[in-house]
């Protein structure tokens, strides 16, 4: 079996729906076994409860080390100012035995993100995460303008070559698109399918 791991965090939902979306996307590919994990947050229950912040996901949290047991990780994380989200950077900056024993080099890598507004910072998260996966040695997939969804002019909606992307509104009340979701599913099935020929 190829495993692919779907690892995100999520403050209100948003990112944890693109998730969902992307495993199930992942997982309508034969011969591939899927878990989705979340990361630890790092704000006090206190500061979570006066924030609104979401805190009753299903998925468990995930310990950087088991990164390795993975023949893909899809990563899923809210924009911060155009960056990743400090609870995915805290996760991140813990998986240095990974690098210095080379574990994750040859894994399949993506990410998908979520944006207040349409031009909120979607694309620079997304390349500037790949950093940290080139500094693992992971062969990065995006999300190709084989899905169709990428082009529509009919609706406001996220989705980028980088990965796929959902638009939340500045109060979050907005979630995921049918076809923002349709573009996590893509982007799972696409990793999937490579994940599954580079371990083949």
């Amino acid at each position: 079996m190829t495993k692919v791991l779907v690892l995100y965090y999520s403050s209100y939902g948003h990112i944890e729906q693109m998730a969902g979306a992307v495993a199930e996307g992942a997982a309508s590919v034969s011969g591939v076994s899927v878990v989705v994990k979340r990361t630890p947050e790092l704000v006090s229950e206190k500061v979570a409860a006066e924030s609104g912040m979401k805190t009753d996901q299903d998925a468990p949290f995930a310990d950087p080390a088991e990164l390795a047991n993975y023949d893909a990780i899809i990563f899923g994380t809210p924009t911060r100012f155009g960056n990743m989200a400090a609870q995915m950077r805290n996760f991140l900056d813990q998986t240095g035995p990974l690098w210095m024993s080379r574990a994750l080099v040859g894994k399949v890598g993506s990410v998908f993100t979520s944006t207040a507004s349409q031009h909120g910072g979607q694309e620079t998260t997304i390349t500037s995460f790949h950093t940290t996966l080139l500094h693992h040695g992971m062969v990065i997939v995006g999300l190709p303008y084989t899905w169709e969804g990428a082009s529509i002019m009919s609706e406001l909606s996220g989705g980028t070559p980088y990965g796929a992307t959902t638009i939340t509104g500045g109060d979050g009340a907005r979630m995921p698109s049918a076809n923002e979701l349709e573009g996590a599913r893509f982007q799972g099935r696409h990793v999937a399918e490579l994940a599954a020929r580079l371990t083949a």
